[in-house]
């Protein structure tokens, strides 16, 4: 399993739109990107317990959760995701799902998972039949991403963040959701074995100190 170097802070609005124009003379906007951006949404899974959630805030050095995913409303295509950290290395794993599938997963109808020839959709159905996974609360955002090729590096600015409370219907486009508390702008610099000193110089904010801000967390500051 290979882990990339992951670097969070929380900004203000007014840093975005600075980082924004400094990204832009150095790296290139994402070419999956529309106008330089695109939406996302993500549905988070969890257990009874909210064990993610807890390792999260309790700043476990190894912790995994999963998430179906898609992006700018295009539900043709959505990914399966199991996001791993370990100490403070991440790593992201991916699987396609079709539509009806995702929506298997939201209703609770998992057996189809038991002998996928998806790894992954193997994995969470062990975990949702014996951890208890079931999906938990939606988070939308937009997404600002620009790449780096030295290093592989990957800089987003993410803004705009909502929680979808206690919905879990992530492909109902009609479904409410509420801004997180606070309006955070969230910057993500991801990479490989280096950081070019030019990124490095690029995203440094006098003031602004590395984090462990997480969507999912905020978005579950309602309950």
């Amino acid at each position: 399993m290979d882990f990339r170097h992951e670097l969070k802070l929380e900004i203000s609005p007014a840093d975005r739109l600075v980082l924004r124009q400094r990204l832009g003379t150095v790296m290139e906007p994402d070419p999956h990107a529309v106008d330089g951006r695109y939406l996302i949404r993500s549905l988070y899974l969890e257990t009874p317990t909210d064990r993610a959630l807890r390792e999260k805030l309790d700043g476990v050095s190894r912790r995994e959760k999963f998430r179906l995913r898609f992006y700018n409303n295009d539900t043709s295509l959505i990914h399966l995701e199991k996001k791993s950290k370990l100490a403070g290395l991440g790593n992201k794993r991916t699987a396609e799902l079709t539509r009806a599938e995702a929506q298997s997963i939201v209703d609770g109808d998992t057996l189809w998972m038991r002998e996928d020839e998806r790894g992954l959709a193997r994995e969470l159905y062990a975990k949702m039949a014996v951890q208890g996974l079931r999906p938990r609360t939606v988070v939308d955002y937009t997404r600002e991403p620009f790449v780096f090729g030295p290093g592989h590096v990957r800089v987003t600015l993410d803004y705009d963040i909502r929680t979808g409370l206690s919905a879990t219907d992530f492909l109902d486009p009609d479904m409410v959701t509420v801004p997180v508390p606070g309006s955070p702008v969230i910057l993500e610099v991801k990479w490989d074995d280096f950081l070019p000193e030019i990124v490095s110089k690029i995203v440094e904010l006098p003031g602004r100190r590395a984090g462990a801000f997480s969507k999912y967390a905020q978005s579950r500051i309602y309950g």
